[in-house]
């Protein structure tokens, strides 16, 4: 009487196994490949900003060069720009910093280059907010920061409200076109602590960072491909063993 626990798998269910376990294997190996490519390039972005953040400040773009701005090449630049702030248009954008929660304040910039362009100010406090202490400096300023590429369609999950006044992200589009700012800048500037002065916002408060995860779910798809294929491997010396006692089956 032959035992069932003995029985061999027949050879149509064992090749359906061995597709599924192969295209699986292929499947987490090529995951893991393009994390590890993921992770180069962002090895290589980290780099770039990094030389970026910390360069000499360059003049900021001016609208000869607006097309050209993007994300992977001007993003986080140093830039200087030198004219003066316009009273009365100040957006409060909510905000978390290392200060904790409160707004970044945009004002509109008139540059003596003859464009405008939204400059984060810094940040205020609720407290800061109430009392109305950010005023723009009203004396020509030369500022320098971080060249920013603006962020559409609202923030914290919620689309902003101009006509409330309740911003959720800095959309320079549609901050332009709330204050009625005509032509501006399709980047605004993340000020530093240059324009530090008491009643003024705090700038600097800029966090360049980037999540660099890629090395561990390379990690973690590598290692599933192989504990398949561990299982794979199992489960062929298994019906190895048990055919050399007992005929095959089809």
């Amino acid at each position: 009487m032959s035992d069932p626990d003995c029985a061999s798998r027949s050879t149509v269910t064992l090749s359906v196994l061995a597709v599924l376990a192969i295209l699986a294997i292929a499947g987490f190996m090529a995951l893991g490949i393009w994390q590890v490519e993921r992770r180069a390039w962002k090895l290589d972005l980290i780099a770039r900003v990094d030389q970026r953040s910390h360069a000499a400040p360059d003049a900021a773009p001016g609208p000869a060069a607006w097309l050209a701005v993007s994300r992977s090449d001007d993003e986080y630049r140093r830039v200087r720009a030198t004219g003066s702030f316009l009273p009365g248009k100040d957006v409060l954008v909510q905000a978390v910093s290392d200060l904790g929660a409160g707004s970044w304040v945009l004002t509109p910039f008139r540059t003596d280059a003859g464009f405008t362009v939204l400059v984060n100010r810094g940040f205020i406090s609720p407290d800061e907010r109430k009392a109305n202490a950010f005023a723009a400096p009203v004396s020509p300023v030369t500022i320098t920061g971080l060249l920013r590429i603006s962020e559409p369609k609202g923030g914290f999950l919620r689309s902003n409200d101009p006509a409330a006044g309740r911003w959720f992200s800095r959309d320079v589009a549609e901050i332009a076109e709330s204050q009625k700012l005509g032509a501006v800048a399709p980047y605004f500037i993340d000020a530093d602590k240059s324009l530090d002065a008491a009643g003024q916002p705090h700038g600097g408060l800029t966090v360049v960072s980037f999540p660099n995860n890629h090395a561990v779910y390379a990690l973690t798809w590598f290692g599933l491909a192989l504990m398949l294929a561990a299982g794979a491997l199992y489960v062929g010396r298994d019906e190895w063993r048990i055919r050399k006692k007992s005929p095959s089956r089809v």
